[in-house]
């Protein structure tokens, strides 16, 4: 055996430890998150209270509201909407009553200052002296800024340092940040009144391994609870039942990402990433057409009254299969475009 043979044996056995490692860590994750979910019995959030009117605000996703091939429209000057950025993050301006939180931060893939973030709230009159709160759904790349600052465990909405002094940004694990104050979310709890997270549901990711995510929740008076969602990797039914468990209200609505990526793969190269490294099922078994239909038909005996999700994560044929069956409630998720529940 030559020196290349030598070589080649080596490295191939450390591809199969590996893999192996991976698919150990993951059937482990997954019986770990499972157990975690059926002990997580919680009381109902009972002193929530209610908000009169409650607009999201897309800032970062897939899509803009100027964008020819999505058929959006919004209210905002031509001029800035053709100033808007679109990336493969999430980052959402929610506004309830007097309160306002940034929902993700973004992406920021070029680490860029000022970052598309920043570029879009200055585009739709948005000032960062606003904002309230930061809500983080859950520590990756795109929700947190960047790998930066996803492997620092911090978050940042540009590449420069800003300055948030005064904002408490709630995260479903422990991170930390220079200036802003940083509060763990360890289970359900009320952020500021009619206004809640449901508490980090935690799923196994195959690539990305153990991962805790938050929704927000918004009780809207006279119509029920809104949720908010970064990528639904808890998958839809958990975040439901979550909040089902916590409010005797009923789900009016659902915004966000739910992470159905079943085709056309979006990107520079096309690769199907969405399917392979967020995934929390096996990457050869990845989400399928079926599934989607299986998680409408879930969605439906619910009765919403508001469905918009974000093609951050799923392609545009589950959008459009969202679209058909909840026609008339359905709304698209483009940065720009608001959605207004009052």
């Amino acid at each position: 055996m030559n020196v290349q043979q030598v070589i080649a044996l080596g490295l191939g056995s450390l591809v199969i430890a590996a893999a192996g490692g991976l698919v150990v860590r993951f059937h482990l994750g997954r019986r770990r998150a499972d157990r975690v979910w059926a002990a997580a019995r919680y009381p109902k959030l009972k002193d929530i209270g209610t908000v009169k009117r409650l607009t999201i605000l897309p800032l970062i996703d897939r899509y803009t509201a100027c964008d020819p091939s999505t058929g959006g429209s919004t209210g905002s000057p031509r001029s800035s909407r053709q100033a808007l950025v679109a990336e493969p993050g999430v980052s959402y301006l929610v506004r309830a009553d007097d309160i306002t939180i940034l929902f993700d931060v973004g992406l920021n893939q070029r680490g860029e200052h000022p970052s598309p973030l920043l570029r879009n709230m200055q585009a739709l009159g948005v000032p960062l002296e606003e904002v309230d709160y930061i809500v983080l759904s859950h520590l990756h790349l795109d929700h947190v800024g960047g790998m930066e600052y996803q492997w620092k465990r911090t978050f940042g909405l540009s590449k420069e340092p800003l300055n948030l002094k005064g904002v408490t940004a709630f995260v479903p694990e422990p991170m930390t940040h220079p200036t802003a104050q940083v509060e763990v979310v360890d289970g359900p709890q009320v952020i500021a009144p009619g206004i809640a997270s449901i508490g980090p549901i935690p799923r196994q990711l195959f690539f990305f391994g153990w991962t805790p995510e938050q929704s927000l929740a918004v009780n809207v008076e006279g119509k029920g609870i809104v949720l908010i969602t970064g990528c639904g990797h808890p998958t839809l039914q958990r975040i439901v039942e979550r909040a089902e468990m916590l409010f005797d209200g009923s789900i009016y609505g659902i915004v966000g990402g739910l992470h159905y990526p079943v085709t056309a793969p979006r990107g520079r190269f096309r690769l199907p990433m969405q399917r392979i490294l967020g995934t929390g099922k096996w990457p050869w078994d990845p989400i399928s057409k079926e599934d989607v239909e299986d998680s409408i038909t879930y969605l439906q005996r619910r009765h919403p009254q508001l469905v918009a999700l974000s093609p951050h994560d799923s392609c545009d044929w589950s959008r459009e299969a969202f679209r058909g069956a909840f026609e008339g409630r359905y709304q698209d998720v483009q940065v720009g475009e608001e959605i207004i529940v009052q």
